[in-house]
């Protein structure tokens, strides 16, 4: 597998996973590769760094290291992951929505779940129960298996697969 960090005519950028360099290719040769943004198929890699890692410390530079370290204070992992900031300006937790499709799928997912009911692996069960009449129609979301929902579109069910894990389901 590779990984391709990847750009549209509209200058969008996003990631994506390829069986190999062929394949990406091959996909985007075939008009099978498309920006999640915009939906555009004209698609180029964009220039990546691959991740590098710091070379581990040999011999002399490793105790240097471990005598530094045991005559320093204490300090916290967090300075070296979280940036300092002023009182009045904190860094967002990661749950919190950055980009402008994150706050659309956040806006999606409130909707959702504030103007619908969950009903779990229930799911298929319901909307066929309601498309046939046996139970009242109502908007519900849940869980379904990928050939209950083949299954579904294939009766005429119309369903779509969310962006997003239902909070209910989540650790």
């Amino acid at each position: 597998m590779i990984r391709y960090t990847l750009k549209c005519e509209n200058t969008h950028s996003f990631d994506s996973w390829f069986k190999s360099a062929d394949g990406f290719d091959a996909l985007t040769a075939a008009g099978q590769v498309s920006c999640p943004m915009c939906g555009s198929s004209k698609i180029s890699k964009a220039l990546m760094a691959p991740p590098v890692s710091k070379a581990r410390p040999t011999g002399s530079e490793q105790t240097e290291q471990v005598s530094t370290a045991s005559n320093s204070a204490p300090q916290s992992i967090a300075t070296d992951v979280v940036p300092s900031t002023t009182s009045d300006q904190r860094p967002s937790p990661l749950s919190t929505p950055s980009t402008d499709t994150e706050r659309a799928i956040a806006a999606m997912r409130d909707h959702v779940e504030r103007h619908s009911d969950y009903v779990g692996l229930e799911f298929s069960k319901q909307a066929r129960a309601m498309h046939d009449g046996d139970a009242p129609t109502r908007a519900i979301y849940g869980e379904a298996k990928l050939e209950d929902a083949k299954a579904l579109l294939e009766d005429g069910i119309a369903v779509i697969p969310l962006p997003f894990t239902p909070k209910r389901s989540t650790n």
